[in-house]
């Protein structure tokens, strides 16, 4: 599978979603270790970076040992959508251009942007092919989701071929419509047939709730999309990647699983949250760097099941140095064997 000039060997590729404040360079670095075979950035509004506001200039900090990387933007003007675009490839140099028709959250969505683009496909195509224009030697991809609402969620098999026609070079596909947010489940049937039509010449990457190394090889298997992408489930557990790639490329092979025993052994999972720490703390600072990634510990189910484990949490939420945080996860560490 390729994207533009971009080839993925692998034949079943691991993506990590852009999410806002969570794919960070370090956060994406880790993830690259763990086996995703492509990365995204957080999400970089057209409008800031046009304006040069330096916490948008910020996202565009990429480095060569996460490569192949994407940086994804957004925005609902034309004009900016294609300046910010020119100024991404110029100052980052991505492996691939994103565009964010997905974003569900009200502050983007409702004011026009991410998702709120499904309810305007004319400038939704508009903005596409400004884009693809403005950087002829990029791949540019777009996430979206399959409608605004329920009504509209079969629009996508439609916009699919609209925006494969504007040039985009990759399309994916969330399983919820604008109005579900991230309640209910994915529906991967509308993604399925995006993929099945014989119209479709462009890769399709599904996202939505996957979460586990079996439902992964469902997703490929029952639905014959080209890549996945994993989003909310790589919070507090950057590992998944391992252990769908194990799962995806050594199913079958007698032993497999216990050959891996040792790297996927809790010991190591705690290492490798320290290691998420340290990473936030040396490219950012320690105060935010710790802030940074206190919702991954929070929500990491290496923690599930601890008795009594509600206070403890707690207190990592409200650790302010690396040793006092480092501590607290040490304090737990003969509960999650």
């Amino acid at each position: 599978m390729n994207i533009g000039n971009i080839v993925f060997s692998n034949p079943y590729p691991v993506f990590l979603a852009p999410m806002e404040d969570v794919t960070d360079i370090g956060f994406r670095l880790l993830c690259k270790q763990m086996g995703a075979d492509l990365v995204y950035s957080e999400f970089v509004s057209s409008d800031a970076l046009v304006r040069g506001v330096n916490r948008s200039l910020e996202k565009l900090q990429v480095c060569d040992e996460e490569r192949p990387v994407a940086i994804q933007i957004y925005g609902r003007f034309v004009e900016a959508m294609r300046d910010a675009a020119q100024i991404v490839v110029e100052q980052a140099h991505p492996d691939i251009l994103d565009i964010n028709f997905g974003c569900p959250v009200k502050r983007v969505a409702g004011k026009g942007a991410g998702a709120g683009m499904l309810q305007n496909i004319p400038l939704m195509l508009e903005i596409t092919r400004a884009v693809v224009d403005a950087v002829p030697g990029t791949p540019v991809t777009v996430k979206t989701r399959l409608g605004w609402d329920h009504e509209h969620r079969t629009d996508i098999t439609t916009i699919a071929e609209q925006l494969q026609d504007c040039g985009i070079q990759g399309l994916t596909i969330h399983g919820r419509t604008r109005a579900q947010m991230y309640t209910g489940e994915a529906d991967w049937s509308l993604i399925g047939e995006v993929k099945q039509n014989p119209r479709i010449r462009i890769p399709i990457i599904g996202n939505g709730d996957i979460t586990t190394p079996e439902r992964a090889r469902e997703c490929f298997e029952r639905y014959g999309v080209d890549a996945i992408m994993v989003g909310r489930a790589t919070f507090g557990r950057p590992w998944i990647f391992r252990e769908i790639r194990n799962f995806l490329d050594r199913q079958g092979e007698k032993g497999a699983e216990q050959a891996d025993d040792n790297v996927l052994s809790p010991e190591w999972k705690l290492s490798v949250l320290k290691q998420q720490v340290l990473t936030s703390v040396e490219r950012i600072d320690e105060y935010r760097g710790i802030l940074h990634s206190r919702r991954h510990l929070a929500a990491s189910p290496l923690f599930k099941g601890i008795p009594n484990f509600r206070e403890t949490r707690i207190r990592m939420l409200r650790a302010e140095t690396t040793r006092e945080l480092f501590d607290i996860m040490e304090s737990v560490r003969p509960l999650i064997y």
